[in-house]
């Protein structure tokens, strides 16, 4: 009786639903979760899990065949498509650090050079009534006046309906930004669902996709977990925990193998479990600290390497330390502070004229809530 009733929600989903998610309930009382291409999972019973994680060069490439050639660009790596003539799939590492936004939109949509085959062009989006899409955000880029620059090429276009480009598809890109923040690092595939016999725009026949997907890894301890999205290529009011799905079903739908340098067992468990309450689902788009702690330039991290040199990230964190070497930052403060009142016993400590958020992070990962004047930006346990 269970299996009938979860058949005939699964059938009533399939009609009814656009890649999202509905919930159904069993005969029993428990909540599931329906999606269209027929799957469905307990809602109330998806748990957390722990692995030990280690580093794995290149596991944001999905499965590639020995004929695939695959694009790699400073920022993003991609796998072009020629007859749709745009990428199959960008994928990308996106870190905290680069959320922080160091040079503006080029807005000089050009050709790929390393696209031999050629790209589109402006004429095939001119007058076509949809906007060039971005598949790897320009947001994404804009740690380097290169990857910026490269975001902007067609081999990263696609054509969207202007009211998804700049509706639910922007705000999905802002939640990843959020995820990666909060996360220090993500791993991002995305592109659009091509299948035979779209319709195209322009002389090159760019096809236009009737749907689009975006699938992220938090490879990072102590939970990791995964997450994917199908969302129609239309305008929505919808929250985006309704196009969330498992990355098994970006899987079904695409035919694309994500992750596959994952050991298998571990791939098959971040690749069919769907955890909603494990992701925040307000955007963030700063990287959560106060805009007093923040530095108008770019400048080299002053941390200290296990190898003994000089870390050689860029931070704008007022500290003048990376997020790998914030630690770092309280041994320097308390040296430097211990010199000044050596120095100078009557002299305090330099302080804020107000107030700031601590931007110190918790033993539990969390951005600390105490509030601050010290001039560092941190509370006295940070």
């Amino acid at each position: 009786m269970k299996r009938i009733i979860l058949t005939l929600l699964s059938l009533f989903a399939i009609q009814t639903l656009t890649f999202g998610q509905q919930e159904g309930k069993t005969s029993d009382g428990k909540t599931v979760l329906l999606y269209e291409d027929g799957t469905w999972l307990y809602a109330d019973s998806i748990p957390l899990y722990s692995v030990k994680t280690k580093s794995i060069a290149k596991l944001e490439l999905p499965k590639t065949n020995a004929t695939d050639k695959i694009i790699a660009h400073t920022g993003y790596s991609l796998l072009y498509n020629e007859t749709h003539e745009q990428a199959n799939w960008v994928a990308y590492n996106l870190t905290i650090e680069e959320t922080n936004k160091l040079f503006e939109r080029t807005d000089k949509f050009i050709a790929d050079p390393k696209v031999k085959t050629g790209t589109a062009s402006n004429k095939d989006y001119e007058d076509s009534g949809y906007d060039r899409g971005h598949l790897a955000p320009a947001s994404d880029m804009g740690w380097s006046s290169t990857t910026m620059a490269e975001s902007f090429f067609y081999s990263n276009m696609s054509p969207q309906i202007p009211s998804f480009n700049r509706g639910i598809w922007k705000k999905l890109e802002e939640l990843v930004r959020t995820w990666a923040i909060e996360n220090k690092s993500v791993y991002v595939v995305t592109g659009p669902v091509l299948t035979n016999g779209l319709p195209t725009i322009g002389l090159n026949k760019v096809s236009i996709p009737n749907y689009y997907y975006k699938v992220v890894l938090d490879y990072s301890e102590p939970d990791i977990k995964g997450i994917g999205f199908v969302l129609p290529n239309i305008g929505s009011k919808e929250q985006l925990e309704y196009y969330a799905v498992p990355i098994d079903s970006v899987e079904k739908i695409t035919g694309i193998d994500f992750f596959p340098l994952l050991e298998d067992e571990e791939e098959a468990l971040i690749e069919r479990t769907l955890c909603i309450a494990c992701w925040s689902w307000k955007n963030s788009k700063t990287t959560g600290k106060k805009v007093e702690n923040k530095a108008t330039a770019a400048v080299q991290c002053n941390g200290i390497t296990k190898a003994g040199a000089r870390c050689k990230k860029k931070t704008l964190d007022l500290s003048g330390y990376c997020y790998n070497h914030e630690g770092q930052t309280n041994s320097a403060s308390l040296k430097s502070n211990t010199t000044a009142i050596e120095s100078n016993p009557n002299k305090t400590t330099k302080s804020n004229s107000a107030a700031v958020q601590c931007s110190g992070t918790t033993k539990s990962g969390k951005e600390c809530k105490r509030m601050t004047t010290n001039a560092s930006g941190r509370c006295y346990q940070h």
